[in-house]
């Protein structure tokens, strides 16, 4: 009888072998974090429509065959055409080269405004973070005091003394922009302070400069991508509102902002040289808006299965 029952039935289950044998395998917190993005449609075409937008930003000039600078007094405020994609300005400048050189300098400005700021953020965040009593009390009032200067009057006193130019624009940009990124990664660093680890490191006598550097700074990448995501529009835009009142960049320098003001100026018999650099400004900083969003999402601890 036992043995018929063992014909008719089969036993099912896992063998003793892969009794331990774990069913899902580890991803890392950035596999994760990916891997939530991937599944985040906005997300995905934002950073889509960014890459489309830095490669147009470097090649433009090339695939359109036209010099940004060159002036064809003869081809001014031309409509778009089959030479001419954006049609020409007021001094018979391409506009479409004028565009990707323009989004070039804009994007390059926000990018060196950003890695300062998280570099100097993150140095100095981690050092009162650290350190605490009296240098933490210091370091804050430092903070404090750059952080209640006038933002517009400290850009416009740098910008007098130092010039309208690329590299006096950055300082004027940078001068206090650090500030709430080291005031954000000291909290962050106090918390993880006390974690066990870093008191097992410092019982077994690693130098400060190590604890920060290996185990402190790693532990905030999620903290950091998301600042980073949120500050490359936000200097993409500030940049862009200078150069329209005339604080930052001047012709013959160009960047969006610039190429919004003079194309305010032509609005009214010819909008699209206010259009099409508005545009891209519009396109970049919503895009870059969007995908900080999935960023987010993705590296928020909390929605991690």
């Amino acid at each position: 009888m036992e043995q018929a029952v063992n014909k008719r039935f089969v036993i099912i289950g896992c063998k003793d072998t892969d009794k331990e044998a774990i069913a899902r395998p580890t991803i890392t917190y950035g596999q994760d974090a990916w891997r939530r993005l991937k599944k985040n449609p906005i997300a995905m075409i934002s950073l889509g429509v960014l890459v489309l937008m830095a490669l147009v930003a470097l090649l433009g000039p090339l695939l359109c065959g036209q010099d940004f600078a060159a002036m064809e007094p003869t081809l001014k405020n031309l409509p778009p055409s089959a030479q001419h994609w954006f049609g020409t300005d007021m001094l018979g400048r391409d506009l479409f080269a004028r565009v990707c050189v323009g989004a070039r300098i804009s994007l390059l400005i926000a990018l060196v405004c950003t890695l300062v700021q998280v570099v100097v953020g993150c140095a100095y965040g981690g050092i009162m973070a650290y350190f605490g009593g009296w240098v933490d009390n210091i370091m804050m009032r430092v903070i404090e005091v750059l952080m209640s200067l006038p933002y517009l009057l400290v850009v416009i006193i740098v910008m007098l003394v130092l010039g309208n130019s690329v590299p006096s624009l950055l300082v004027a940009l940078c001068v206090t922009s650090w500030c709430n990124t080291a005031r954000a990664m000291r909290g962050v660093i106090l918390q993880l302070k006390s974690s066990e680890y870093v008191m097992a490191a410092q019982a077994l006598g690693a130098p400060a400069r190590r604890v920060i550097m290996k185990h402190l700074l790693p532990n905030t990448i999620g903290i950091l991508i998301l600042n980073i995501a949120t500050s490359i529009p936000n200097y993409i835009f500030q940049e862009s509102t200078l150069g329209f009142l005339g604080i930052g960049l001047q012709p013959p320098d160009t960047s969006l902002g610039v190429l919004i003001s003079l194309g305010q100026a032509a609005m009214e018999f010819y909008p699209l040289q206010l259009i099409f650099p508005a545009g891209a400004l519009v396109l970049i900083v919503l895009a870059f808006n969007l995908l900080g969003d999935g960023l987010r999402d993705a590296l928020d601890p909390k929605l991690r299965k």
